[in-house]
């Protein structure tokens, strides 16, 4: 079934877990990662960052809305770090059912502002809106943009972020970077600020980049109340280097021939991710 983020969400949150945000860039790896949560009877975001929508086409979100509509768990179409207010209400006229705006890198007030507007329009139709205060870094030169040098989210600041905003969820900078961490990087959660966090704003809490960290910190975050973590890079790392093995056969052109071995390879990693985030089965509490 096709629901909201907040639906979604604070379900997760009244119930201890996290849902996955799996970022997709085509439609086998949409297909697969719906057949997996299916499977894993767990409820999924699925996330499209404006990049991902250039490359797939707007008028696919029509087609994803009515799998979404058959599923068999809940499902949500959100487009990730909206950068303009004109962004969002396209993400509203394509369908999307969960929309996030980023003005992380705006002071605080601005972010506030931008935020605020575009809450205002969303909640004028029913939809659900994420805002993040707060940087999150990057890895590498293939992940989402992020900060040079992580900004904390202040607790403090926090609390006036929503109450100012009407957000429904809040993305957080904890010490998570976009992307896939280069063996000289090691990164690390601030799970005590994360604790402060979570006991200063009542509403759900996100987290971005949560690719390529250590599995007992993420673990970790999701007890002390995270409730939406972004997965990009590792499904789709999964997903290409399988790509890259299979067309060592050159005789392969078919896509019912190259693409099924790498959509199971990816899933692998979604099945791993949504055991992790204690999301599996929890597709019964909706």
């Amino acid at each position: 079934m096709l629901i909201t983020g907040k639906e979604l969400l604070s379900v997760a949150n009244d119930n201890d877990f996290a849902v996955p945000a799996f970022n997709i860039s085509d439609y086998a790896m949409f297909n697969g990662i719906i057949d997996i949560s299916e499977k894993k009877n767990a409820p999924l975001i699925v996330a499209i960052h404006p990049d991902e929508v250039s490359h797939i086409g707007a008028e696919s979100v029509l087609a994803m809305r009515a799998r979404a509509h058959r599923s068999s768990v809940p499902v949500v179409i959100h487009w990730d770090h909206g950068g303009t207010y004109e962004q969002i209400l396209s993400a509203i006229q394509f369908g999307f059912t969960s929309v996030m705006i980023d003005a992380s890198m705006l002071p605080f007030d601005d972010n506030v502002a931008i935020t605020k507007r575009v809450v205002d329009a969303a909640h004028a139709v029913g939809l659900s809106v994420e805002g993040e205060l707060g940087t999150i870094g990057k890895t590498d030169n293939e992940a989402e943009d992020g900060a040079a040098d992580i900004i904390y989210t202040v607790p403090e600041d926090a609390v006036r972020f929503v109450e100012q905003t009407g957000v429904d969820s809040l993305a957080i900078a904890i010490g998570t970077s976009h992307g896939l961490y280069p063996a000289s990087m090691k990164p690390e959660l601030r799970l005590d600020l994360l604790k402060e966090i979570k006991a200063a704003v009542p509403i759900p809490l996100v987290l971005h980049g949560g690719s390529n960290n250590p599995d007992d910190e993420i673990g970790r975050s999701v007890k002390l109340g995270v409730n939406k973590i972004n997965i990009s890079s590792d499904i789709k790392a999964a997903y290409h280097q399988k790509m890259r093995e299979v067309l060592a056969d050159s005789s392969l052109r078919e896509p019912n021939s190259i693409q099924p071995p790498c959509i199971e390879a990816m899933q692998v990693v979604a099945a791993h991710k949504i055991d992790l985030f204690d999301a599996a089965g929890k597709a019964s509490v909706y």
